[in-house]
């Protein structure tokens, strides 16, 4: 194969556009100036058989003597709301920069690692930790490579240097790696792929589905049931009709299998290092939110993973979290987001002030002193006292979104030293993806104008979620919980709190987390709806939805923000429809957490409660309900 292309001085790269794509190769005078390692050659033509002429891009350095590679790695796997939360485009590709010695390759000086997205300048932080992550890979795989490189180069170097080589041969002359087989293994790859029969899509599954791991799950009855990886047909228990699984379910299924210790698995190097390390990529992407951002271990949290990578509860990681300015974000969240910073503050606020904090105030901040680096606020003992004093001097939401955050910030820290970091606190430990929705995509027959997305399932829980959904079906029902138990809610997710100490209500019904497909029944368990409130007319709701939502020319709009302490709130779930669902009537009763999703999230002000009489279960109300989601949750 003739590879062309261009080679650059470092002079000359200056100031070039960096998506510029550069293919490997020499031309012209540099020929006789420049040495290039035959590996790079070999390893650079697996990349593209593998994945496609597209997945690497070469820019050489002739004067220095280095060559930056670039790894084009393809996240169209990830669903959008994931993408969203993790502030990734996944319609580009993120790319993997290595910088090698151009003569000396594998067996020279460790190259570094760049990670970014061309058009994703701002908010990546998932690239610093992919780059944490796969610099500690590159370290950790070096020595084992220059080792046997070198005892390579000494016993076979005179291949490398025979007039007229191939890539063939230079791979043939190594002994660590073997030609990219036409073996069963990957069969459509070699045959049908590179014959052009398949589309772009169906060869990303394809690929996927060519690694080797089975997937084991259970049904809802408890009963095992594998998926081989390269088969498409799954049994069921014989009550049901055998369902066929799709590729798309299966790589769900693959990715929901990763939690299990996969995605740390070292990639051989029988196709090269740079197929082993995208490939390692691959593996850790969809799986990046169960690892801690510092130390790259699995979250120590009490029930696992949330929808959101963050740092573990580990106080070294805490430390470096602090020290290392991950936590410079805080001012953006705030521009973006403030209705839902205000919302987490009030949350926060809510479980502090409860009598029952001592048991849902968890997790209990994890803040460094900025006046002693080496120690943690609040600590050791949960001082409550001196965490409602910070609270207390966080600033309004709604002042800080009306001047310089740099300046809010230093009349906070005149305040309280420790109300901005307990405020950084607040924000980045929250797993959730919460969004306010704007008027056009809210539910209006819910009453109120603080209405928003809310997503915290995992991206294996929510592959789960989908498979158990095409075989079993799902509807939505209302989860109503004391504002003072979300605060938790969306850093653990919501749990099966039955006969433990988090239960603030009986089980009359048993075990499981609890649901109504009528308002009016979950608006009870938030606190709503006994009494202590009158339940407003429909005319009053819709008065009063209306005024909360009509802009005087004369003021700016204050019911974006919260005006009050006293709130109430509800959320709406997706709901399997499996047997395990137990209907009591109006009350029913998941025992499989992993049935169970968030979708939306209401609040209510000052006794402010919503329409009784919704059902979730009535055609016009699953229509507009199913109208405001879209596709975006449940493209497939």
């Amino acid at each position: 194969m003739d590879i062309k292309g261009q080679c650059w001085t470092d002079e000359e790269s200056d100031g070039e556009n960096e998506s510029e794509q550069f293919l490997y190769g020499i031309q012209g005078s540099c020929a006789a100036d420049l040495y290039r390692h035959p590996q790079l050659d070999a390893d650079i033509e697996a990349v593209k058989d593998i994945y496609t002429e597209s997945a690497v891009s070469v820019r050489e350095y002739g004067t220095i003597d280095d060559v930056d590679i670039d790894l084009h790695i393809n996240i169209g796997f990830l669903d959008e709301e994931v993408a969203t939360a993790w502030k990734v485009i996944r319609t580009e590709p993120i790319i993997l920069r290595l910088r090698f010695s151009l003569s000396q390759y594998l067996d020279g000086p460790e190259p570094s690692v760049e990670v970014f997205q061309p058009s994703n300048k701002e908010g990546f932080s998932l690239g610093l930790q992919l780059k944490k992550i796969l610099s500690t890979f590159t370290s950790q795989q070096w020595k084992h490579l220059s080792n046997e490189f070198l005892k390579a180069q000494q016993e076979k170097r005179h291949s490398w240097f025979k007039a007229g080589g191939t890539i063939k041969k230079f791979r043939a002359g190594l002994s660590i790696f073997s030609p990219i087989p036409k073996s069963p293994s990957f069969p459509l790859i070699q045959d049908t792929v590179l014959k052009g029969k398949l589309s772009v899509p169906e060869l990303r599954m394809t690929r996927l589905m060519n690694r080797s791991i089975s997937c084991t799950m259970k049904n809802p009855k408890g009963e095992l049931f594998s998926y081989p990886p390269n088969s498409q047909t799954v049994a069921v228990p014989a009550a049901r009709a055998p369902a066929q699984i799709t590729t798309r379910q299966l790589i769900e299924l693959f990715f929901s299998s990763q939690a299990g210790g996969h995605c740390k698995n070292i990639p051989t190097l029988e196709y090269g290092f740079l197929v082993q390390i995208m490939k390692y990529s691959e593996q850790r992407i969809p799986t990046l939110n169960e690892y801690c951002v510092v130390c790259d271990e699995q979250h120590v949290f009490q029930n696992g993973s949330m929808l959101k990578p963050a740092v573990c509860t580990r106080e070294l990681c805490v430390f470096s979290f602090y020290t290392l300015g991950v936590m410079s974000g805080a001012a953006e969240e705030v521009a973006t987001g403030a209705e839902v910073v205000d919302l987490l503050v009030a949350m926060c606020r809510a479980a502090l002030e409860s009598p029952r904090k001592s048991i849902i105030f968890e997790p209990y901040p994890s803040v460094v002193d900025p006046n002693d680096p080496k120690t943690l606020a609040f600590n050791p003992k949960k001082n409550y006292e001196r965490l409602q004093k910070a609270l207390d001097s966080v600033m309004s939401i709604r002042e800080m979104t009306q001047g310089s955050y740099l300046e809010i910030k230093k009349q906070m820290d005149k305040l309280d030293p420790l109300a901005h970091p307990l405020l950084q606190w607040i924000i980045s430990s929250n797993r959730s993806h919460i969004v306010k929705l704007p008027l056009s995509r809210q539910l209006k027959f819910m009453h109120t104008s603080h209405q928003f997305l809310l997503l915290s399932s995992p991206p294996a829980k929510e592959a789960r979620f989908r498979t158990a959904k095409k075989l079993y079906g799902s509807t939505f029902a209302f989860h109503g919980s004391h504002i003072e138990n979300w605060h938790s809610v969306l850093r653990n997710g919501l749990v099966n709190a039955s006969y433990t100490k988090l239960q603030l209500h009986g089980a009359a019904y048993g075990k499981g987390i609890y649901l109504s497909p009528i308002s009016s029944i979950s608006f009870g368990y938030s606190g709503m709806g006994k009494g202590q409130h009158r339940m407003p007319t429909k005319d009053e709701l819709v008065q009063r939805y209306n005024r909360m939502n009509t802009i005087p020319q004369s003021r700016p709009i204050q019911s974006r923000f919260l005006q009050s302490r006293n709130l109430n709130c509800i959320a709406l779930c997706e709901v399997i429809t499996s047997k395990d669902l137990q209907k009591h009537g109006n009350i029913w009763v998941c025992p499989v957490s992993d049935h169970v999703c968030t979708r939306f999230f209401f609040v209510y002000e000052d006794g402010q409660v919503g329409d009784a009489n919704i059902n979730t279960q009535e055609p016009k109300v699953q229509k507009e309900i199913m109208r405001v989601i879209g596709t975006q949750i449940y493209s497939s």
